[in-house]
């Protein structure tokens, strides 16, 4: 009997943990610097979204980022004429600080990857 009241304690411990999910948040500002406000995202919401919408006309480039937890979300890329749209997904406490996190792994994966090689090689020489 005793076991089961630990185990029943462990439980109710572990669900008063959870928490919503944490996002960055933003409408139509100029830079990432500009939107680190964070909010609770609402049990439906799920993903945080940024979205960056660009114009260039010549040598004039402006981009408007707006970032918001949101309950779908589909990664996207399109282009119209001089104005541009990305749109980037995630599923983690503020991991939408900067839209790229696509990027920022991919990198990684490049380095370990080129490290693995290098120490394969090292070792072949010696």
């Amino acid at each position: 009997m005793a076991a089961y009241t630990s185990l029943l304690l462990v439980i109710a411990l572990c669900a008063a943990a959870a928490h919503s999910l944490q996002c960055y948040t933003c409408q139509s500002v100029l830079s990432n610097a500009k939107c680190l406000k964070t909010t609770n995202c609402t049990k439906d919401e799920t993903y945080c979204r940024t979205s960056v919408d660009s114009a260039t006309a010549d040598t004039f480039a402006v981009s408007f980022i707006t970032k918001e937890c949101a309950q779908s979300c589909t990664p996207a890329n399109s282009s119209y004429a001089l104005i541009s749209n990305h749109v980037t997904c995630c599923t983690t406490d503020l991991c939408n600080y900067s839209g790229g996190a696509s990027i920022r792994s991919s990198c990684a994966a490049i380095i370990l990857a080129l490290g693995s090689v290098l120490i394969i090689l090292k070792s072949s020489v010696l």
